[in-house]
């Protein structure tokens, strides 16, 4: 262990130029520094690099197969694919909702609305009506197409919030891969580091400001953030610039606090686990070593599997709040 780590007990959850490892493996693996002095390369900047081949290796396979029209087979294939329609069909789709809906339910436009549209593409109506209905009967996989050419598959269907998904998904992905990473001994999370996540709720805000103005128009979106108040003119006069900069705040602060949830719990839950086990080596070479070291471990590994739902849970919080933000950004009122 480095000199310098001795005064900072939060050393295991910062970024470093270093990997840790176990000291029959030398102690410490140095990241070679070819654009030193100018520029460093740190261990979460290799792990966001792992997270995004990850991701491309795992879902291209899965776009192939499902370009081939056949159903998934698998349950490595299935576990991706029930995810990505988990976060199109209950997060997605009712949360930003169908302009072209007219008051019908969230869901209606996947069967009713877009039934249409649907038809005209396959020259099919009813033909296609079934496939997208067996897609979705119980214990068929989602994904199952009619055919490698021109048939009709779950991703088939259009709805007008799918044009969100790309980033949705993006997002998600990203953030549970690097969580998961955080998981294996002697790597680290790069969610737990707030730059990380800062950068990541920057993406989320530009979407926001992005989808507000395709929408309402620039000067549209950002009158949006007045509420409407039926006040004498004075008081108009003077309530409503006042309240639009505590929205335009709030926008900016809720934003922050994406970041910062995630920053927290990350980092949190790595911490508790350096404690849990530090306390083996306070008492090492004492009598309470045979009582502490059990506990200790014990303890480590129910952290360790609450670690891994929170790795879940906190890609799906970030993905899902960012997905509200972008609906209020859609529908202001």
């Amino acid at each position: 262990m480095a000199a310098g780590h001795a005064d900072d007990v939060f050393h295991h959850v910062r970024d470093a130029t270093v990997f840790e490892l176990p000291k029959f493996l030398g102690g410490e693996l140095h990241i070679p520094q070819p654009f030193s002095p100018y520029f460093s390369i740190t261990k979460f900047m290799i792990l966001e690099v792992v997270a995004l081949v990850l991701a491309l290796v795992i879902f291209r396979g899965l776009a192939k197969r499902v370009q081939s029209g056949e159903p998934l087979k698998g349950r490595f294939w299935n576990f991706w694919e029930s995810i990505l329609l988990f976060l199109r069909d209950e997060v997605v789709r009712p949360n930003i909702g169908d302009d072209h809906a007219h008051g019908h339910d969230h869901h209606e436009p996947e069967t009713a609305a877009h039934s249409a549209d649907l038809s005209h593409s396959t020259g099919h109506g009813h033909a296609a009506g079934h496939a997208h209905d067996t897609s979705h009967a119980p214990g068929a996989p989602a994904l199952a197409g009619a055919g490698a050419h021109g048939g009709v598959t779950a991703f088939s269907v259009g709805h007008p919030a799918d044009k969100y998904l790309p980033y949705i998904w993006s997002v998600f992905f990203f953030i549970l891969f690097c969580n998961l990473l955080g998981a294996i001994p002697w790597l680290g999370s790069p969610t737990g580091n707030l730059w990380v996540t800062g950068v990541l709720a920057l993406f989320t805000l530009a979407t926001v400001l992005r989808t507000g103005t395709q929408a309402m128009g620039f000067m549209g979106f950002w009158k949006s953030l007045m509420p409407a108040m039926d006040l004498p003119f004075p008081l108009d006069l003077a309530m409503k610039p006042l309240m639009w900069i505590i929205e335009f705040i709030g926008l900016i602060i809720k934003h922050g606090v994406l970041a910062v949830r995630l920053f927290a719990n990350v980092m949190a839950g790595h911490t508790v686990i350096a404690v849990i086990l530090g306390f083996i080596a306070q008492v090492a070479g004492s009598g309470l070593f045979y009582v502490v070291a059990p506990a200790s471990v014990l303890g480590q590994v129910g952290i360790g599997l609450l670690e891994l739902f929170v790795a879940f849970l906190q890609a799906y919080v970030f993905a899902y709040l960012s997905t509200l933000f972008i609906a209020a950004a859609r529908h202001p009122h």
